[in-house]
């Protein structure tokens, strides 16, 4: 399997960046879904499940950060997994499923947008690294 050198580079740094800001914004949709709820118009189980979801995805990310050499098929698919989750965000504000509030769409809107730029930097870290052989 081929990995990459990451010495801090822009693909640990992105990395790094995306799983801090993943398992904060995680665990405050974990921890506050009920308010959050409210102010948004998403339902609790939904800010629940999704923030449960990224504790372990931005886990991930830290780990592989501070890791000297991370597989590369690992970082594409964590590349693709976020170009889904921003796909999957706004198609859940044009599909009808919910019916949030101008804050849940600006939520919804910003936090989809910033996960494509992660998936961006990631993908333009992961062109710029150095392979080598894991």
């Amino acid at each position: 399997m081929s990995a990459t050198t990451v010495p801090q580079t822009l693909l640990s740094r992105a990395l790094l960046a995306d799983g801090v800001i993943s398992g904060a914004t995680g665990a405050l949709m974990f921890a506050a879904a009920g308010p959050l709820s409210q102010l948004l118009g998403l339902q609790t189980t939904l800010l629940r499940t999704a923030g449960f979801s990224l504790l372990p995805f931005a886990a991930l990310l830290v780990y592989l950060a501070v890791r000297p050499r991370v597989p590369r098929p690992l970082v594409w698919g964590i590349v693709g997994y976020n170009l889904l989750w921003a796909i999957d965000s706004i198609l859940l504000l044009t599909t009808g499923w919910v019916a949030p509030t101008l804050w849940g769409y600006l939520f919804t809107v910003v936090q989809a947008l910033a996960v494509a730029v992660f998936a961006g930097l990631q993908y333009a870290g992961l062109r710029h690294s150095s392979p080598a052989l894991a």
